[in-house]
């Protein structure tokens, strides 16, 4: 089983770092407001961003460093 990292924009122009093994799905939860707390408040638009990961670990250390990450530093990754 691989693991993803995923970034959402949201509807107030926020984002959204999480992990899942299926993203779409994921997405569809967060859509539904039965994802996080903070996409039940901040109406996700669409996924921007994601990477894949063979461990869950994996995904979790990479979701820790782009949270501290400044919201240009993301905005960059996303573009890249």
């Amino acid at each position: 089983m691989s693991y993803s990292l995923y970034i959402l924009l949201c509807k107030n122009n926020k984002l959204y770092t999480g992990i899942a093994v299926d993203v779409e799905k994921r997405f569809l939860l967060h859509c539904e407001g039965k994802g996080a707390k903070y996409t039940q408040r901040n109406k996700p638009i669409k996924i921007v961003y994601q990477e894949k990961f063979k461990t869950r670990s994996g995904a979790l250390k990479r979701e820790i460093e782009i949270k501290k990450m400044s919201k240009k530093v993301k905005e960059e990754l996303i573009t890249k």
